[in-house]
């Protein structure tokens, strides 16, 4: 897989929705892990990169580069 598909403060869509109906994630670390925050109820999970590669669906808005 390419390497830098997304970067910090991307907007992703994941493959499952969170419970709380919201499919729209912000990446807010990245690393091994990679943590990301829902845009709908504030909940953020940690997920080992590898793991986050497979679940992630599409980038929705990539960050602004400043």
């Amino acid at each position: 897989m390419a390497e830098n598909l997304f970067s910090l403060n991307d907007i992703v869509e994941m493959k499952k929705p969170h419970p709380c109906g919201e499919n729209r994630w912000k990446i807010i670390r990245l690393g091994a892990d990679i943590r990301i925050k829902c845009q709908g109820c504030g909940h953020s999970v940690m997920l080992p990169r590898r793991e986050f590669s497979k679940k992630v669906k599409k980038v929705i808005e990539h960050a602004e580069e400043t």
